[in-house]
């Protein structure tokens, strides 16, 4: 029987791996803990990995008990089940969604290989648009979260285009075996399209200019399909900028831009809607459910149904105020900085 020869693993030059998937340290954070405290010490969040926002503020008010069950709407890295779960002392469940088929997959052989198996951590490959058809197999909810964050996970990896810092592939999908790319919904929209999904997901100030700039390299041949294409285009685009400002507004503009077909692209604003029409009828009687939003166009969304339906005597309680992550939160994960946490009770 031939011997099978070992693959020896490639190295980086330099002291530490500038590139993605050179960073296989970070990637298995339980084996190389070392490295990966270093990495968060810096105020950096480990490639492949990522950390959960607001995890105090979330155990505070959801005040899980031993026996209730709960549901995680958006899974991601785990972070926030793996401490709801703890909660819960080995009594009761928690139903898991997500509908990225990657990482989901990591995520529940992480919580499997930490102790929390089926009897009680329960996954679902679903978009959390479809939580009425998870309640009718599992019972209403004492406790509901959902993180509405992009997990930096996808963001690192620049075979998902999530990012417009790495050279990669436009796709921005959270599912990227479903629907369209972004770069294939650029080649399949109008001008006056993309200007008006830039203002209306992202609010961006120079959507004019770069919806004209981006069709105009695509109609000379230039196809506008990875990450960079894009960056380079948003950056010509704001040509008239005053110098001393133009570094800072082309970043701005690129986190918006993206940020605007993200939305587009997996129909964050119609999911959100549906998931707040149906978010009464999974909980319980008291039932205590969380949102963590990163923009103010979901942020308006979770506040104006909580507020509504409040009035509707629906929901006993909602926070008054938005609450956010302290300053020492932001300081350790500054990608926490723009999160904004409102919270409601089911009415008795």
């Amino acid at each position: 029987m031939e011997e099978k020869q070992h693959k020896r693993r490639v190295h980086y030059s330099g002291k530490y791996p500038k590139k993605f998937e050179e960073k296989y340290k970070e990637h298995n954070p339980e084996k190389y803990k070392d490295t990966v405290e270093h990495v968060i010490r810096k105020g950096s969040t480990p490639a492949g990995m990522h950390i959960s926002i607001m995890v105090k503020e979330i155990l505070d008010f959801l005040q899980i008990q031993p026996g209730q069950q709960g549901l995680d709407c958006t899974l991601g890295y785990g972070g926030h089940t793996r401490k709801m779960l703890e909660q819960l002392q080995g009594q009761g469940c928690i139903y898991g969604l997500d509908i990225d088929p990657i990482e989901s997959k990591k995520t529940t052989e992480r919580l499997k290989v930490a102790g929390f198996g089926d009897n009680i951590f329960k996954f679902r490959l679903t978009n959390f648009a479809n939580i009425d058809k998870v309640c009718e197999e599992a019972g209403k909810f004492d406790f509901v979260l959902a993180d509405l964050g992009v997990s930096s996970m996808q963001i690192d990896n620049p075979e998902r285009g999530f990012s417009y810092k790495i050279d990669g592939p436009l796709d921005l999908r959270l599912d990227p075996e479903h629907g369209q790319s972004a770069a294939e919904r650029l080649h399949s929209i109008t001008q006056e399209e993309f200007e008006g999904m830039m203002i209306e997901n992202s609010d961006e100030p120079y959507a004019k200019e770069i919806a004209s700039k981006v069709f105009s390299l695509m109609k000379k041949g230039n196809p506008m399909d990875t990450t960079t294409a894009l960056k380079n285009a948003i950056a010509d685009a704001l040509w008239k900028v005053d110098k001393d400002e133009k570094e800072q507004a082309i970043k701005k503009s690129c986190a918006r831009v993206f940020q605007a077909l993200r939305i587009d692209v997996n129909s964050e604003f119609e999911v959100l809607y549906a998931f707040l029409e149906k978010l009464p009828g999974i909980l319980k009687t008291g039932g205590r459910v969380a949102i963590l939003t990163f923009h103010s166009g979901e942020d308006r969304l979770v506040k104006k149904s909580f507020k509504a339906l409040k009035k509707e005597g629906i929901y006993s309680e909602v926070s008054d105020e938005v609450i956010r992550p302290s300053a020492e939160e932001c300081r350790v994960n500054p990608r926490s900085k723009s999160t904004k946490m409102r919270w409601a009770i089911r009415s008795e």
